[in-house]
């Protein structure tokens, strides 16, 4: 408690710092009430949230689209023939050279034909005597018809005459078989194609069904493709092909190739229970030779081309409840729409529930869309236009920056 000597020093005091602490309060109060008001302002301008989001839009046509399935194929010559001798011999000469393409009936291999040659002589000779005693056993027997001669003795020379001319029946035989050693001591190209490695050369001795083959010749031109396809798509398949020719591509390995197209001509009787596929073939001209035995090749079988309605694939969105886009109205308000997609090939999507023909949807920048807001459509990057900026002209630039300045 203070004295009463010091009361009246505080009272002094207090009066004397009084009208500085009211200016204090005065000034903070005035700064608040500046502060408030900007506050105000500032939450005023931004009222609103932001503006149209920035879209690009495509538009809902009807076109035609392939119904197609894709499979790996597996290249496959349609003719294929392992050479072997069918004589024994020296390979005389060979006629060919390895990957050269030959014509049917062109001759690859030839085997000394010498003993052939003479074995035929030798049979021709044979058959020559033979029929000269068959002659002469059948004149005999005609003659000793009309003579008195005993029974025993006409009969004895018929079967003379008959026995004869069984042997003749042999010795033609034999005249037959040495022709065809003789033909085969030439081997020849059974069918167009292409032979491969030679597994011989001139002087070996080749024998009779050896298990070396001399040459393999592969038919390239036509030629086949194999490819597997599920078999849930078995019966468009049968009703398709019942109706028309399928047509089917082939892409051979290789950057930038462009596919060889086919027909489809095998269906495979069965259905594969390992893999559950079925398997199919298809017959390519192969002109070029783009095709080989051997290669793996993309196939596209075509079932059908129908008009269906059509959208760009990048329209398409997904969510917990399923496909949707976005549809743009007149007035250019999102809409959000839900859609059932058939299938998608080629970066366009088959739409077979959910949007009409001649609608606006959004392709990009869905992710800044809100359904019920307006949009703001912007052209595609790099099209010209009076709001890109390769639509502006450099004086328009110019006269910018000058009056900015």
């Amino acid at each position: 408690m203070p004295s009463r000597r010091l009361r009246p020093a505080l009272a002094f005091v207090f009066a004397a710092t009084l009208p500085w602490l009211l200016a204090g309060c005065g000034e903070n109060a005035a700064a608040g009430g500046s502060g408030g008001a900007g506050n105000a302002k500032g939450g005023k301008s931004g009222k609103g949230g932001g503006g149209a989001a920035p879209v690009l839009v495509g538009t809902v046509q009807r076109k035609n689209v392939p119904l197609i399935v894709d499979a790996i194929g597996s290249v496959e010559p349609l003719k294929q023939a392992t050479l072997r001798s069918q004589v024994t011999g020296i390979l005389h000469r060979i006629a060919i050279q390895e990957g050269q393409d030959v014509k049917e009936g062109d001759l690859l291999f030839e085997i000394d034909p010498r003993s052939f040659r003479n074995a035929l002589q030798t049979a021709e000779a044979d058959l020559t005597r033979l029929r000269v005693q068959l002659e002469t056993a059948s004149s005999q027997a005609k003659r000793y018809r009309n003579l008195p001669v005993a029974k025993e003795q006409i009969e004895k020379l018929a079967d003379t005459a008959r026995a004869l001319e069984a042997e003749v029946q042999a010795g033609e035989s034999k005249v037959a078989n040495a022709k065809l050693q003789l033909e085969y001591s030439q081997i020849r190209a059974p069918f167009a194609g292409r032979t491969g490695n030679l597994n011989v050369d001139e002087g070996d001795l080749v024998r009779a069904n050896d298990s070396g083959a001399l040459v393999t010749i592969n038919q390239v031109s036509p030629i086949y493709v194999t490819f597997g396809v599920p078999q849930q798509y078995l019966a468009a398949v049968n009703r398709a092909r019942s109706e028309r020719t399928l047509p089917v591509a082939a892409v051979p390995p290789g950057a930038g190739e462009a596919p060889e197209t086919g027909e489809l001509t095998f269906v495979d009787n069965t259905v594969d229970s390992a893999t559950g596929t079925i398997r199919l073939k298809a017959t390519f001209a192969n002109t070029a030779h783009r095709l080989w035995p051997g290669q793996f090749a993309g196939v596209t079988l075509t079932l059908a081309n129908p008009e269906v309605l059509t959208v760009a694939a990048s329209a398409i969105q997904t969510s917990q409840s399923g496909q949707h886009v976005f549809v743009v109205s007149a007035e250019r308000i999102a809409e959000l729409r839900p859609v059932t997609v058939e299938r998608t090939v080629d970066g366009v999507a088959v739409i077979s529930k959910g949007l009409k023909e001649g609608e606006t949807v959004v392709i990009d920048g869905q992710l800044r869309v809100v359904p019920g807001r307006a949009v703001e459509i912007k052209s595609p990057a790099g099209a010209k236009g009076p709001d890109s900026p390769k639509g502006k002209s450099k004086g328009g630039e110019a006269k910018e920056k000058k009056t900015s300045a």
